[in-house]
């Protein structure tokens, strides 16, 4: 089975859809990692380790909602056929709780502050799993490749406007009330209260409102016509049954165990990356800020470039080579220190230049993170394409499910053991090295894994 279209769709149609992860991408980007995230670890309680504990807490408590519930919503999805609706319902739910961030003032119910950013995070990744599910149906499986990975780097596009938008006009220092231009905040926010990364949540709402209606103006749909009631119990009927037919498509099965021990370690480079640099090198907030926008800037040239790749040789490959790309960063970042790279083999000056990344071991360090960079995008962007092209599109809402059920499953596992393992060893070194292991594991598994994934088990 491959994925085929019904009817051909108008190109704006398509662009339609694309728009979808340019909405989605800043909320992903500003609220959760770089703006919104450190505020309320560093600043809405008077104990950062209670607040990265109970930020921890947050997106675990979101991670197990949205792995249970993804199959079952997407095998529901594809009993009534339609998707926007789905997706207008989570949107909704995703704004409103957007918006509420905004009264997350230091010393607020931290329990509160946390339903919110939860409930938004499972209607993001809810909506996610509706919207990658329309793919089938939209363009053919030899496109497929090409508008996944274009959609992705116009979501890290989306998502870099946002932050360097934040981090210009926005965002401020407690301590000077001015952001990196100098100025004062616009709208007259007030840093000492939090104001600017408060901000973030009604800003991203507004974003995702705006440009996520093309695709509901423009990107076809499809109904069968099946009330809501009976589409839940026939839905849950068919997952359980979709969940039997999975055992015997083992590529499918071998390709999402793949997918979910490579993407943990994906997640856990791109999580504690930043971090482990900070680490290293003291970087501030906005060495931080500037990394992440660095990582973007490449990530959109990356995706452009897998785009035309997964046309001509295959998600499959692309995917592959993006692991290779992520596995030689991961062990450049893990081999490089303080006047030192590659585990001493390339010994760097300690001069400290001046300014933002002024050692040669900090601009080394950067190197590999391009390498990150060009990768992160297409290794997600044509996972998705991979899937998209191993199922018909009557069942991609219950198989994106799993896909998604598939990304999440285990997702604690790899920052987990890189704690657990610094933790023991007491060298952060030792502790990220672990992602190695995680991608090494994926691809070896994704190598024997026939492309599409439905075809025959390699042995």
């Amino acid at each position: 089975m491959t994925a085929t279209t019904s009817a051909p769709v108008a190109r704006r149609g398509v662009l339609g859809w694309m728009l979808f992860d340019w909405a989605a991408q800043p909320f992903f980007t500003v609220v959760t990692t770089f703006v919104f995230g450190p505020y309320f670890v560093s600043r809405m309680v008077s104990d950062p380790a209670t607040g990265q504990a109970a930020w921890g807490y947050g997106i675990a408590v979101s991670g197990f909602i949205i792995a249970i519930l993804s199959p079952i919503l997407g095998s529901i999805a594809d009993q009534t056929g339609s998707r926007k609706p789905w997706i207008g319902f989570f949107a909704v739910v995703q704004i409103v709780c957007l918006t509420g961030l905004w009264w997350a003032a230091p010393g607020s119910n931290l329990v509160l502050v946390l339903a919110l950013f939860s409930l938004a995070s499972v209607a993001a990744e809810f909506s996610i799993v509706f919207n990658d599910s329309m793919m089938p149906r939209l363009v053919s499986s030899a496109q497929i490749g090409r508008v996944s990975n274009i959609a992705w780097g116009l979501g890290y596009l989306g998502g870099m406007i946002m932050l360097i938008f934040v981090l210009l006009f926005i965002s401020a220092s407690p301590e000077t009330g001015k952001t990196l231009l100098g100025i004062t905040p616009l709208f007259g926010l007030d840093p000492s209260q939090g104001e600017d990364a408060r901000a973030t949540g009604p800003m991203t709402a507004l974003w995702y409102l705006v440009f996520v209606l093309p695709m509901f103006l423009f990107t076809p749909d499809q109904s069968k016509g099946m009330p809501i009631k009976l589409a839940v119990a026939v839905g849950l009927s068919e997952l359980k049954a979709t969940l039997l037919e999975a055992r015997q498509r083992g590529g499918i099965i071998r390709f999402l165990l793949a997918r979910m021990i490579y993407q943990d370690g994906v997640n856990a480079l791109l999580a504690l990356g930043g971090t482990f640099a900070a680490l290293m090198f003291g970087w501030s907030i906005t060495e931080l800020g500037l990394f992440g926008i660095m990582l973007n800037v490449v990530a959109i040239f990356g995706c452009l470039v897998a785009s035309r790749l997964d046309t001509t040789l295959g998600s499959k490959t692309v995917v592959m080579l993006s692991i290779v790309s992520l596995t030689i960063a991961t062990i450049g970042i893990v081999s490089t220190g303080p006047g030192f790279t590659l585990f001493g083999l390339i010994p760097l000056g300690l001069v400290d230049s001046g300014g933002l990344f002024g050692t040669a071991a900090e601009k080394c360090y950067i190197l590999y993170g391009v390498l990150i960079g060009v990768a992160f995008g297409p290794v997600q962007a044509s996972s998705r394409s991979y899937m998209a092209r191993s199922v018909t599109p009557d069942e991609a809402g219950r198989y994106f499910g799993i896909y998604a059920l598939a990304g999440r499953a285990t997702s604690f596992l790899a920052p987990f053991t890189v704690a657990t393992v610094t933790a023991a060893s007491g060298s952060p070194r030792l502790g990220m090295a672990v992602i190695i292991v995680f991608l090494v594991v994926g691809f070896a598994i994704l190598a024997r894994t026939p492309y599409p994934a439905n075809g025959a088990i390699q042995r």
